[in-house]
């Protein structure tokens, strides 16, 4: 099954890191955009065995997307991860409440994209102050983690 690797850090802002982002050799995909991500359960069943399930929209795209429990790492999150897209947001929510799944919860922020080779890096801006999530291979995460002045979040 695939693992997702990421780890996200708290940053000052999304404007102050974007200029360092560029001298590390990131590139800039997906301009800062709205994305929301809600969160699905059924009476707390996926809560309970440390899963989860996103139904998101960011970029003119659905995705949906299921997260196991996360496996043991002092530093990194990573956990099995499974996504595909959605044609129609609408008919996926009604799929799910169907299947007695409830959105447990709601949260919009605002997303950037930049990538290099073997790292993505996300710039949110979240209810909860911004943020960088980098993702990708384990020792470009480690690497790129020492190479930012910032704090996990």
């Amino acid at each position: 099954m695939p693992l997702e690797t990421e780890i996200k850090l708290r940053i000052p802002s999304c404007e102050a890191l974007a200029p360092l982002l560029s001298a590390l050799g990131f590139r800039e995909t997906s301009p800062a955009q709205e994305e929301i991500s809600v969160l699905w359960d059924r009476a707390g069943e996926l809560l309970c065995h440390r899963s989860a399930l996103r139904l998101r929209s960011y970029a003119g795209a659905t995705r949906l997307t299921w997260k196991g429990p996360v496996v043991e790492d002092p530093l990194l999150k990573i956990r099995p991860e499974l996504e595909t897209g959605v044609e129609n947001l609408e008919v996926m929510e009604g799929i799910l409440r169907a299947l007695g799944y409830e959105p447990v919860l709601r949260m919009v922020k605002t997303r950037a994209v930049w990538e290099r080779d073997e790292l993505e890096a996300c710039l949110d801006r979240t209810p909860f102050g911004d943020f960088i999530e980098l993702e990708g291979d384990p020792q470009a995460i480690r690497l790129g983690y020492t190479s930012m002045d910032v704090a996990p979040g």
